[in-house]
């Protein structure tokens, strides 16, 4: 399930876009009394992706197309500055500059009459969301595999020591525990087990020199770590 605080959470998108554009989305806003990211959180909602994806980009300002603004912080404040028309616009995260101008140039055709759509139904958004929370968890659960991954490699793979095991913090690196750890003894066991049946010189990744390391840094903390 998502955490109800995260879903409401919000980030403010920046969205670079033609003056006319812009005043346009801005007019119709004003027109429906609400704020742009009304706008574009009603077409996303109820407007397939795959619509909203095959309607043209009005894309970003000419380099003529410029807005004067007067900057109210830091050593130029009071000072005018030339930037690209924009609209701001905060929704929840993981939108696209490109989809939102997208939805917002579908709500201001939809509006003039342009087009005709046919919207989601309250089961095909159900089903979109559920979809799109299945992908989600696959996400989360391909992240924390990788990571548990990444962890297994991380202690099985080490770089013999030039002067090999001298003290507690050579051997708890051979064995891939933490600098500084304090494993207890059936843990050190277990950890041995697992390296000594990689690194034994009768497998395939067989290695005399890092058994010979495991060796020593099991028997070192084999005695309680002197």
């Amino acid at each position: 399930m998502t955490d109800p605080k995260v879903a409401k959470q919000k980030v403010s998108y920046t969205i670079p876009c033609q003056s006319s554009f812009r005043d346009a989305v801005n007019e119709l806003a004003k027109k429906r009394h609400c704020n742009v990211a009304d706008l574009a959180r009603s077409v996303v909602l109820v407007v397939s992706q795959a619509t909203i994806n095959a309607h043209p980009d009005p894309g970003e300002p000419a380099r003529d197309d410029r807005e004067t603004v007067v900057l109210k912080s830091g050593k130029s404040k009071g000072k005018p500055w030339r930037r690209k028309p924009r609209l701001q616009v905060r929704l929840s995260p993981g939108f696209a500059p490109e989809t939102i101008r997208r939805a917002l140039s579908l709500a201001l055709a939809l509006a003039h009459g342009h087009v005709t759509l046919d919207v989601l139904t309250v089961d095909q958004r159900a089903q979109g969301e559920m979809e799109m929370e299945a992908q989600n968890a696959l996400l989360r659960d391909t992240h924390e595999e990788l990571e548990r991954l990444r962890n297994v490699t991380s202690a099985l793979t080490f770089e013999p020591l030039p002067s090999g095991v001298q003290g507690r913090e050579q051997a708890l690196y051979v064995l891939g525990f933490i600098p500084g750890s304090i494993p207890d003894q059936n843990t050190i066991r277990m950890r041995f087990r697992r390296l000594a049946t990689v690194y034994h010189p009768d497998g395939k990744l067989g290695s005399h020199e890092r058994m010979s390391q495991l060796n020593a840094a099991m028997e070192l903390l084999g005695r309680g770590g002197l």
